[in-house]
């Protein structure tokens, strides 16, 4: 059975009529897997939330405790996304812990998946974006502490530039970032990640598929991490509101299997996490999504 790592908090966020951000996805996106039996209710782990000292070992700690208490100053706030609450802070760090704990199972089952996470908008001192703490970059230092790993590869599939994770990681040689993304889009001033590779608007499957498939043989034989953080964002889809390139759903599914596959003949495990994806209709998202499951569960 697929590891798959999910809580109810993730839509139980109370945001504005009409926010931007697709709240309710990531139960549709649950109920939508349960039912058409991609997920098994035994395999379906639910995580804690992470502390906020562990967050602090990433984050400035100032950073950290003015956010947790509602302090942030109002441009701070505006920069997120997100109006403050008290279910914000709690869902923030269940979303980093539920990071944590896909790492930990595709240490043990070779694959597991997500259905939240991606938050690589988030720098050391400032989230941005919808991102408030990097859960990528988290689950990667948590993991080579506790798990002693010499080398952690971040791969970064989302249409918008991990910017925050590359800076969080820009002096680390044993975290390495890689963000394949569309150069004309959020954020307007890049980050410079271990590996960048920019994409003009309007790539289709054929386009992206071929730069992946040229990548990630290099990539990973350069590198050989013994874990891969893997961002499966759906914004790369020819529908998505926020994106300007041109996937289809079989697209996306072949991004995905390709990174499984390369990682899998290597006998590198990954934890993929679903990322970003943007519609009007939160459940248009969810064929977009089940990709990322669909594909993974051909590895397990």
């Amino acid at each position: 059975m697929l590891q798959a790592v999910y809580h109810p908090i993730y839509s139980a966020l109370p945001l504005p009529d009409n926010h931007r951000f697709p709240i309710h996805k990531y139960r549709l996106l649950y109920e939508h897997l349960l039912r058409e039996g991609v997920l098994h209710p035994d395999a379906i782990h639910q995580p804690e939330p992470l502390t906020l000292d562990q967050v602090a070992q990433v984050h400035c700690p100032d950073y950290v405790r003015r956010f947790a208490e509602g302090t942030l100053d109002p441009k701070a706030q505006r920069r997120l996304g997100f109006p403050w609450s008290a279910p914000l802070v709690q869902r923030t760090l269940t979303a980093c812990g539920g990071t944590v704990r896909t790492a930990e199972l595709a240490l043990e089952h070779g694959v597991a998946c997500h259905l939240s996470g991606g938050y690589h908008h988030a720098h050391r001192d400032f989230g941005s974006g919808f991102c408030v703490f990097n859960d990528l970059v988290l689950a990667a230092r948590l993991m080579m502490a506790q798990q002693q790993l010499s080398r952690i590869l971040i791969l970064d599939c989302d249409v918008h530039q991990g910017d925050g994770t590359a800076t969080l990681c820009q002096d680390d040689p044993e975290i390495i970032t890689c963000s394949l993304h569309c150069e004309r889009n959020f954020p307007a001033r890049k980050a410079h990640s271990h590996i960048d590779i920019p994409l003009d608007n309007g790539v289709d499957d054929v386009q992206y598929l071929a730069t992946l498939n040229e990548l990630l043989p290099w990539l990973l034989n350069l590198y050989q991490p013994d874990l891969i953080l893997y961002d499966a964002g759906v914004d790369v889809h020819r529908d998505d509101a926020l994106g300007y390139l041109e996937l289809s759903d079989a697209g996306l599914f072949q991004r995905d299997h390709a990174v499984m596959s390369a990682a899998m003949d290597r006998g590198i495990p990954v934890a993929a996490v679903i990322g970003g994806g943007y519609a009007k209709c939160h459940g248009d998202l969810i064929p977009r999504h089940q990709q990322l499951f669909l594909a993974a569960s051909e590895f397990i």
